[in-house]
């Protein structure tokens, strides 16, 4: 099993998510912006970062990379694809997820271990944890306010596409659990056909007990598994 995590100008996460992808059981590779082949990747991940320093819009830029025509095609073959962060806002950028990641409500940028609830366990990203499982990731981002039409999120509700959201110790969506003000306190989604997943927070951030939580790996143990079934 082959993940190739693409590296943007600016990307400070994919170490991360290549030790997270090691960790998990695949074989990592980096993917420059400037290529335009995927060959012989099974599996994409848009890392996070400060693509090409987050100007004109978080993602905006990285868009047009180059590789971003394959990383395109690779997900409406049903390839999956994994956008973290910065790789979540270029993901919803490029047409790959709906809704887009607006400047943090409180104007600043946040870096804190947040509470997750997995809404959704039944797709190709969760289906190693259970139903409601809460999980300890972290987040580090100005623009995670993630904000769609009323008629777009009652969509990705009633379709089971919020796969996880920001809630309190008992479990709660509420605003103080929420860091960027994202609206229903989603936290994560995933594309109509399952194979996109975007989030915020970071889950190759947290896959070892020395990095203050292990609860991430699942997101990798679960994509792995699937594909390779």
């Amino acid at each position: 099993m082959k993940v190739g995590i693409v590296t943007f100008p600016g990307s400070n996460c994919d170490y991360d998510a290549w030790h997270a992808v090691q960790l998990a059981g695949a074989s990592p590779a980096y993917v420059w912006h400037k290529e335009t082949s995927l060959d012989g990747i099974d599996v994409v991940i848009l890392p996070g970062g400060f693509s090409y320093g987050d100007y004109l819009r978080a993602g905006a830029i990285a868009r047009f990379s180059p590789i971003m025509t394959a990383v395109v095609d690779h997900a409406r073959r049903g390839g999956p694809v994994i956008g973290i962060c910065n790789g979540f806002q270029i993901a919803c950028e490029a047409g790959l997820l709906p809704g887009a990641l607006l400047r943090n409500a409180n104007l600043q940028f946040v870096s804190d271990m947040v509470r997750l609830k997995v809404e959704n366990a039944d797709t190709m990203f969760t289906h190693a944890y259970a139903a409601g499982q809460m999980l300890r990731l972290p987040v580090a981002h100005g623009e995670g306010r993630f904000t769609a039409s009323a008629e777009t999120l009652d969509r990705l509700d009633q379709e089971g596409r919020v796969v996880f959201r920001y809630v309190d110790a008992a479990g709660a969506v509420t605003e103080a659990a929420n860091p960027n003000g994202s609206m229903r306190g989603i936290a994560g989604i995933v594309s109509a056909e399952g194979n996109v997943l975007g989030l915020m927070p970071h889950p190759e951030r947290a896959v070892e007990a020395v990095l203050g939580s292990t609860d991430g790996l699942g997101v990798f143990q679960s994509m792995l598994a699937r594909v390779s079934a």
